[in-house]
């Protein structure tokens, strides 16, 4: 049985705080390479307009569930909030499931997040050492194929990316997950806007900036196809961190104060506005420098840098650019790490700082499996989180939220009965998200396990 009463737990400190907090556990990566190598692949405009409609009519109502579970629930643990909801409402205890899901996703997720940011503090350190200075194209891709089978040069950097995210979570609440996101958060949003700005400047002699804003926001409608919307709905879906326990766990340290709808909806709009952001500062390049805006992973740290090196003062841009890619991957581990921490503290009743070393320690254990093999990795990514645990946590949130709670917890969390928007959001989390998260789960399991049966 729950013990923790939800008044003895710690909350934010301030709205501000928790926004920020909440919109760094989104941002991560996938906003900076994943949503440009999709935009790339799928129809540029046309991809871009069906993912803002998906993150308005999909994504921000899944936020409000976990939102609304996380702070109705007594408990601080994802899966304790969910237990007790089910009691409260006589529903099957199966439901906690879905958090069971979610919790696990983040930790299986921040296990191999440790070795992408581990790329990434490398790449920080090869700007500024000049590592790439005078070596052409072919030269400075090859780094990165070195890199990858030379696990033993990541150790280092493998072990300082999860060591700080141990010691954040270690610290808590207001020491831990506040403090890196006061810091951090800013200090990312300003690197991008002014990465975004330098880049756009840049690329304008050259004609690159006019045909990155014509690909982004010019949508060629006759691209669009049943399987670009999967994609871009798969896109919103992922890029807002939902499936992960994160929001619900952030949401049990919510105070009454701060209304649920309104921070789903900055959260969403936050997030969809760092991925343009981003886009806007990656596609000019791309074009200038006439780069393969398909190549994933690829683009992110064997093309870019090329035309990073090629800029004025590259080493700098190139370093600041990474620089704001670790902050985002930092943050966003730490709010991945939390939900497991929260509950192991909860269930085995731990101290925050023995729960988040021994979690903490399973992580790098595991992440060192991912680190010696790639196959490892993208099979945990492509193969099991991605495609199967982040839809699965997402639908039984969303369900359990709109079919099973009562509607006396719902109008204390949202005062929904008062506002008709409030209204609507509750509708789209009821029958849009549901019926959208099974099409993302099906085609996913279909793209991954049988390609040649989707569309």
């Amino acid at each position: 049985m729950v013990q923790n009463n939800k008044k003895q737990t710690p909350q934010w400190s301030s709205k501000l705080a928790f926004t920020l907090a909440a919109i760094g556990s989104s941002v991560g990566l996938g906003n900076l390479w994943r949503f440009s190598a999709e935009a790339g692949e799928n129809g540029g405009g046309a991809f871009i307009l069906i993912y803002l409609f998906c993150v308005l009519l999909i994504g921000i109502p899944t936020i409000l569930g976990e939102f609304i579970i996380g702070r109705a629930g007594k408990a601080t643990s994802a899966i304790n909030s969910f237990d007790d909801l089910t009691k409260r409402t006589a529903s099957k205890r199966a439901w906690r499931f879905g958090a069971w899901v979610g919790t696990l996703s983040g930790f299986l997720i921040v296990s191999f997040y440790c070795v992408v940011a581990a790329w990434v503090l490398v790449y920080i350190f090869r700007f500024l050492s000049g590592a790439f200075d005078g070596q052409n194209a072919i030269e400075i891709a090859t780094q990165f194929d070195q890199l990858i089978i030379s696990p033993t040069d990541l150790l280092l950097p493998f072990f300082i990316f999860g060591g700080l995210v141990i010691w954040l979570v270690a610290r808590g609440i207001n020491r831990g997950l506040e403090m890196a996101s006061k810091i951090l958060m800013p200090t990312f949003f300003v690197l991008l806007v002014a990465l975004s700005v330098f880049s756009l400047y840049s690329a304008w002699a050259s004609g690159g900036t006019s045909q990155a804003l014509e690909f982004m926001f010019s949508p060629d409608f006759s691209k669009i196809t049943p399987k670009i919307a999967v994609k871009a709905l798969g896109q919103a879906f992922f890029s807002l961190g939902l499936g992960m326990a994160i929001m619900i766990t952030y949401g049990s340290y919510l105070p009454h104060s701060i209304s649920l709808p309104r921070s789903a909806v900055i959260i969403g709009l936050a997030d969809t506005a760092v991925a343009l952001i981003a886009g806007l500062a990656i596609f000019p390049i791309v074009f200038q420098y006439g780069l393969n805006f398909e190549a994933g992973a690829g683009l992110f740290f064997q093309t870019l840098p090329i035309a990073l090196i090629a800029t004025p003062g590259g080493n700098i841009v190139g370093a600041a650019f990474f620089c704001m890619a670790f902050f985002a991957a930092l943050t966003t581990a730490v709010s991945l790490l939390e939900p497991a921490v929260s509950h192991f503290t909860e269930k085995f009743l731990l101290s925050r700082e023995k729960a988040a070393i021994y979690v903490g320690l399973l992580m790098l254990a595991l992440g060192l499996v991912s680190l010696n093999s790639l196959r490892f990795m993208d099979f945990l990514d492509s193969g099991v989180t991605a495609p199967i645990l982040l839809p699965l946590s997402s639908l039984l949130v969303v369900m359990f939220v709109g079919w099973r709670l009562d509607n006396s917890i719902l109008d204390r969390e949202l005062g929904y009965s008062k506002k008709m928007w409030i209204k609507i959001l509750v509708i789209f989390l009821k029958y849009i998200a549901p019926f959208s998260i099974i099409v993302i789960l099906l085609a996913s399991v279909m793209e991954r396990y049988f390609p040649n049966l989707l569309f």
